[in-house]
């Protein structure tokens, strides 16, 4: 049937182009004749010139007949061909069809076979031939196939199928042995479970398996589509339970125990350890110890024929190695940072050893590039190093201004603040012969002044400061200790983390103990020699370090903060001495105004309130004693009695009518301030040195010749107050004005003739 149908075209095309070849020739013959009359008619015309326009009118005839003959014959010959053309084109379409069917047959059978064998690379390849071959047939829009369909349905089913195969097989390559997930992940103990069985992907006595296996499944899973996903999935894995772990805890480490021509186990064991925080070197170990194993059993192997495809591991780096590297940062690098700088280079091996680290991830494909962020961080350790020894001062700065304040030392004169022997800079030699030719030069001159100065000149006086405050300048001396072989950067950042410690002392001091600065005499008196003690070492603090600190020439070092501190000082112990004023004057609020004093229970209120006073001294003498220092002590005790000298002054010199009885209970009351007041100078705990103070009472009390001179008024006749005032010139004309003693020997005495005379006398 073929043949006939095959006989019967062939003869037709035959006939048709033998009837077009016969008619291009007549047609070719025509125009022939038709040229060469043309040709005559132009020769006779302007050669020959022989004019003929009726000729000439035949001929255009005879050109335009050949001109449609020619069109005609043209039109005919395009549509035949087209006809041919579109109809080879719908027998090739066909063809192609029933071809695309036939490579879908083949392929299918093909990756059955291969899946059967599990050939899985195979597999995958063929059935990515059949999905390319149903993806043409859609593709074809002249013809509707129901077979399309079904085609496309099997195509899904054994993409399923191929994909569970290989799923079934990736569980066998990686078994894990994971903790419960009722278990809670805090401790080392909840790790210990962890397990991962590596598979070589079937042994060489199986016959039935082929060696190339693990190659193989990750080439398939790769034309999958599946391995980016697998190898993720995997890593996650991996990461939470197993390389996190090793990196956060340093008791953690891994066992790799191999299975001859099986594979490898690993599993997580706990060993005994004081460190808290793990070591750089035993981290890059255990993580190196797990990516070998997995390197050497699993993921060491290329995966397809193209060069630009990647190794498994390097897949499994991309995706694990950011995360990776920020908790070793995070639990490992953080904490090796060295806690001084005579340690920074020894840190040096912490560098070589995480390039080390690098170099055999970039050997095993885990790791790509030259510098990664975990690189930058070790390298980067003296800007760390800075960051950190500033964290850790201001933290320990902190913790010293709120601990307890009472817990004191004692500085003398002699007290010096311990400052480390530093290196000598560049040019202190020459700095050092100069400074000698003048010392001979001036010991050649002889002084004119013999005197010296005293050795405690510009030294703190002896008193008490918080132990927590003189630890505090030996951690700001430790500190700038530490500029010394430091970077620029990190000699700066130095200095002014201490300027900063001085800066929240001001701060925070005052106001975390402020309640406790006003309720307790004992601290208020300890803050102001704290801060005293504060300004004083200010003043020279960060010159012995001039030479080590990139600052520029000006800067104030530490001096700036030196008056703050002494306002701050005396700011806290000037408001307790009004808080101690306010109680003084309360208590002698409650005498009545010492006015009615023949009355008994006038007296009684009154002799109970100088006594309270008296009292308050003492215990005020008690507590600040060997804690301020002398001159502080004195000063402050003086004004305190000073305060109740000039109120009980007052209160006298307000009176309008004293009484004999009450002169003289007012006198007992003077008399008991003059006796007992200098006895509450007691600065030193040796009662014999305190004598001193005590004859010095009158240059710490304003008031005290004043009240003696008044109780002697007390007890006098007129004659005895006009000898005693002597014209405005005696002891009495210097405490009292004139009518200040007028007012008193009014209030004293009665209305007579004496007293009138007496006044007359009170003049300057």
């Amino acid at each position: 049937m073929s043949s006939f149908v095959t006989e019967v075209l062939a003869s037709s095309g035959k006939l048709e182009k033998d009837d077009l070849a016969c008619k291009v020739s007549k047609l070719s013959r025509k125009v022939e004749e038709t040229k060469e009359e043309v040709t005559d008619m132009i020769n006779k015309k302007y050669i020959e010139f022989m004019p003929s326009m009726e000729g000439a009118e035949e001929l255009l005839d005879q050109v335009e007949s050949v001109s449609k003959d020619i069109d005609l014959l043209k039109s005919c010959i395009e549509n035949e061909y087209a006809k041919l053309k579109q109809q080879l084109e719908k027998n090739t379409a066909v063809i192609d069809l029933l071809q695309h069917l036939q490579e879908f047959d083949t392929a299918i059978e093909e990756y059955h076979r291969a899946l059967q064998e599990k050939n899985y690379v195979v597999a995958a390849k063929q059935h990515g031939k059949a999905r390319a071959s149903v993806d043409a047939l859609k593709a074809w829009k002249d013809t509707e196939l129901p077979l399309v369909h079904a085609l496309s349905s099997e195509i899904t089913i054994q993409r399923e199928n191929l994909t569970y195969h290989l799923g079934e097989e990736w569980q066998k390559l990686a078994v894990w042995k994971l903790p419960s997930t009722k278990t809670v992940l805090t401790s080392v103990k909840s790790f210990l479970k962890t397990a991962l069985h590596l598979n070589r992907g079937g042994s060489k006595g199986d016959e039935s398996v082929p060696h190339a296996l693990l190659p193989s499944i990750l080439q398939a899973l790769s034309i999958q589509g599946e391995l980016h996903k697998k190898i993720k999935l995997f890593g996650q894995v991996l990461f939470k339970y197993m390389l996190k772990p090793l990196i956060i805890y340093p008791s953690l480490v891994v066992e790799v125990s191999s299975q001859p021509e099986q594979g490898a186990v690993l599993s997580l064991q706990c060993t005994e350890t004081k460190a808290e925080h793990p070591d750089p070197s035993q981290v890059y170990t255990k993580v190196l110890t797990v990516l070998k194993t997995l390197h050497e059993h699993l993921f060491g192997k290329f995966f397809g024929d193209q060069k630009n495809e990647k190794k498994v591991s390097e897949i499994l780096g991309d995706l694990i190695w950011e995360e990776m590297s920020e908790c070793i940062i995070r639990e490992c690098l953080v904490h090796s940072i060295p806690a001084n700088s005579s340690q920074l280079a020894e840190y040096s091996e912490v560098i070589k050893q995480t390039e080390d680290f690098e170099s055999s991830l970039k050997e095993m494909g885990y790791l790509i590039g030259d510098s990664t962020d975990l690189l930058k961080y070790a390298r980067n350790i003296n800007c760390h190093f800075a960051s950190k020894k500033c964290q850790d001062v201001i933290v320990a700065a902190r913790k010293l201004m709120t601990s307890e304040m009472h817990n004191t030392v004692k500085i003398t004169p002699e007290y010096k603040l311990s400052i480390p022997k530093l290196p000598s800079s560049s040019g202190g030699e020459k700095e050092r012969k100069e400074s000698s030719k003048k010392r001979a030069h001036y010991d050649q001159q002889s002084l004119e002044n013999e005197k010296q100065l005293s050795p405690n000149t510009l030294c703190l006086p002896v008193c008490r400061i918080s132990e927590s405050v003189q630890q505090l300048m030996e951690l700001a001396i430790q500190t700038l200790s530490e500029v010394v072989g430091s970077s620029p950067q990190c000699a700066v950042q130095l200095f002014y983390t201490v300027r900063n410690i001085f800066h929240l002392f001001y701060d925070v001091v005052p106001t975390y103990h402020k309640d406790n600065f006003l309720k307790l005499p004992h601290l208020a008196a300890i803050q102001h020699n704290n801060c005293m003690f504060i300004a004083h070492h200010l003043l020279t603090l960060g010159f012995q370090f001039k030479p080590h600190l990139p600052l520029k020439d000006g800067v104030a070092y530490f001096v700036d903060l030196v008056p703050g501190f002494r306002r701050l000082g005396a700011r806290c112990f000037v408001a307790q001495m009004n808080v101690q004023k306010a109680e003084m004057l309360e208590r002698l609020s409650t005498a009545r105004n010492f006015s009615n004093l023949d009355d008994e229970d006038n007296y009684s209120v009154a002799s109970k309130a100088i006594r309270q006073v008296i009292h308050q001294l003492r215990r005020l003498g008690k507590v600040w004693q060997d804690v301020l220092p002398v001159n502080i002590y004195c000063k402050a005790i003086g004004t305190l009695l000073n305060t109740a000298i000039s109120e009980l002054i007052n209160k006298i010199m307000m009176l309008e009518d004293i009484s004999n009885v009450d002169g003289e209970r007012l006198r007992t009351l003077c008399q008991t301030i003059i006796e007992e007041g200098p006895l509450v100078f007691n600065p030193l705990p040796d009662e014999n040195k305190n004598k001193k103070y005590q004859e010095e009472v009158p240059v710490y009390v304003k008031k005290w010749m004043t009240l003696k001179e008044i109780s002697m008024v007390l007890n006098a006749n007129l004659q005895e107050i006009v000898d005693r005032w002597a014209e405005g010139k005696g002891p009495l004309a210097v405490e009292f004005s004139c009518n200040e003693m007028k007012s008193l020997i009014r209030a004293l005495f009665k209305n007579t003739e004496r007293r009138a005379a007496a006044l007359a006398k009170i003049v300057k």
